[in-house]
């Protein structure tokens, strides 16, 4: 049996629904455009949304945490959940200064993760390290564009970086689909 064989056998499942999966990479690429051209549209929604998910997960676990009054982990999971209640209703109150300062929070993320992996890359000299080191430089350069327009860029970059996954999530589906497409011919 081949190393490829499960991939195979994933692929010829694919094939029989492939067109299904053509119609998600192209609507997925369709709503990454759009959310392109609304990006300030966007990146308020998903702090609405990522609110909601908060208020629901906190209440979640809050009423988990009275289901296991016994454990030793009772206040714990109380807090946590009453934590992420306020912070839940703290991003639908405001939306746009949490889109800002979540933004802020990338910015900083980047230029981190950037500033590690250039080290890394350096000091580690791995095979094809020059990769990790263009990624490196690469993340750092959007960090340091992202906080030199903070707070501007707050209203914007959410829905940005949004609209681009949907665009590349929604090419790989519509590649993994020809390829389904092409097994399928080829059987």
């Amino acid at each position: 049996m081949s190393v490829n064989a499960p991939a195979v056998a994933d692929l010829e499942q694919f094939s029989r629904n492939w067109g299904w999966f053509l119609a998600l990479g192209i609507l997925m690429i369709v709503l990454g455009i759009v959310a392109l051209g609304s990006a300030l549209f966007v990146t308020l929604v998903s702090m609405i949304f990522f609110g909601w998910l908060l208020i629901f997960s906190g209440v979640f676990e809050v009423v988990q945490s009275f289901w296991q009054k016994r454990w030793g982990g009772f206040f714990l999971h109380l807090a946590v959940g009453i934590l992420y209640a306020i912070v839940g209703f703290m991003l639908i109150a405001n939306p746009e200064a949490s889109a800002v300062a979540l933004t802020l929070l990338m910015a900083i993320f980047f230029i981190v993760a950037g500033l590690f992996r250039i080290v890394a890359a350096f000091v580690m000299r791995f095979p094809q390290w020059g990769w990790m080191l263009i990624s490196g430089i690469a993340a750092l350069i959007l960090g340091l564009l992202i906080w030199q327009q903070w707070p501007t860029s707050g209203f914007w970059v959410i829905g940005l970086f949004i609209g681009i996954e949907l665009i590349f999530t929604g090419w790989s589906w519509i590649m993994l689909a020809l390829a389904a497409h092409r097994h399928g011919a080829r059987r």
